[in-house]
């Protein structure tokens, strides 16, 4: 049996790890920050073992990674990927200090691999999908942050000869995602045959389903003989705009009401060019996509209908904040 540990865990594309490994066989650990909040696991809690630890104490990280000596470490946590999250400071921490206390803790512990989840927008605007040795241009504090994080794991990698991978991830969606994110929004008030106030149609996005990110997540720590030091792209290597989303979700939910395009403003990293270039992940670690991105839509409406307390928990939630689908 597989000892898995993971950070960021209680969030979207944690709370579909944690299932997807418990699945498997693993025996699964999250370390948590206190205060967080449960939600997403509360169906399978009772199955993991969590560690309340603050990341920003060396000492702390070691002392979990020493005892559990986990094979596989999974590293998710981030702060700043969602637009209502703007301290800097909180960023740094959760982003790249974290990551360094992580990577040296993980060295000292041992294990068979560390996975570090990146993001695509550590390249910053590109009018290409661009390749991993493209030249990073990051145009945010976010951005920065997770490519100072993704530069450290390559250095150490290639420093002590681990397996340490960074996997960019680029739009993945999906159960569980935050109630705010385009998708869920367009899903849930779709249910109601609505729409919501909306960006550009022009905005694009390379949407990767949660199933496919945690195919990559998993075959990267146990698949093939990657260089030392990896960085892979995950996305679906399909650019989609917010327009053909929207249509395919007034489709799919039989939805009669117009878009009312513009009705919220761009965002600063908004742009029409936004896709992943899979080919080196497809190369390395023999990864492909499964679900089409209406094939992972309609998974994801057929979740929240199989689960009405979510689908409630979510209109609350949606209802309480702005509405807005970017």
């Amino acid at each position: 049996m597989k000892r898995a540990l993971i950070t960021g865990g209680t969030g979207f594309v944690g709370a579909n790890l944690v299932r997807r490994l418990l699945a498997e066989g693993c025996e699964v650990h999250l370390l948590v920050r206190q205060g967080f909040q449960a939600w997403r696991i509360a169906g399978v809690q009772s199955l993991v073992r969590l560690h309340v630890v603050d990341m920003n104490v060396p000492s702390a990280v070691l002392g979990v990674l020493s005892s559990l000596r986990p094979a596989w470490v999974f590293h998710l946590a981030a702060h700043g990927a969602y637009s209502f999250q703007t301290d800097a400071q909180e960023m740094a921490r959760t982003n790249l200090l974290a990551t360094m206390n992580l990577v040296q803790a993980f060295l000292q512990a041992g294990g068979d691999a560390l996975v570090h989840a990146g993001s695509s927008s550590e390249y910053g605007f590109k009018d290409t999908a661009p390749t991993e040795s493209e030249l990073l241009e990051p145009n945010s504090d976010y951005a920065v942050t997770k490519a100072a994080a993704t530069l450290y794991c390559g250095c150490a990698a290639r420093k002590f000869h681990a397996r340490i991978i960074t996997l960019r991830l680029y739009s993945a969606f999906g159960p569980f995602e935050d109630p705010r994110r385009l998708l869920p929004t367009l899903v849930v008030k779709g249910l109601s045959g609505e729409l919501p106030p909306l960006v550009s149609p022009d905005v694009c996005r390379d949407f990767i389903y949660a199933e496919d990110v945690c195919d990559a997540l998993i075959r990267a720590a146990s698949v093939g003989n990657p260089p030392l030091g990896a960085v892979y792209n995950l996305g679906s290597g399909v650019q989609t705009s917010i327009g053909q989303i929207v249509a395919l979700a007034r489709q799919e939910l039989n939805i009669s009401e117009e878009p009312r395009w513009q009705s919220m403003p761009d965002r600063s990293w908004d742009t029409s060019t936004w896709v992943s270039d899979s080919t080196r992940i497809a190369r390395d670690l023999e990864w492909r996509p499964r679900f089409a991105l209406t094939d992972g839509f309609r998974a994801m409406v057929t979740w929240f209908r199989d689960n009405p307390t979510m689908l409630e928990f979510y209109r609350r939630q949606q209802h309480g904040g702005s509405g807005a689908a970017r």
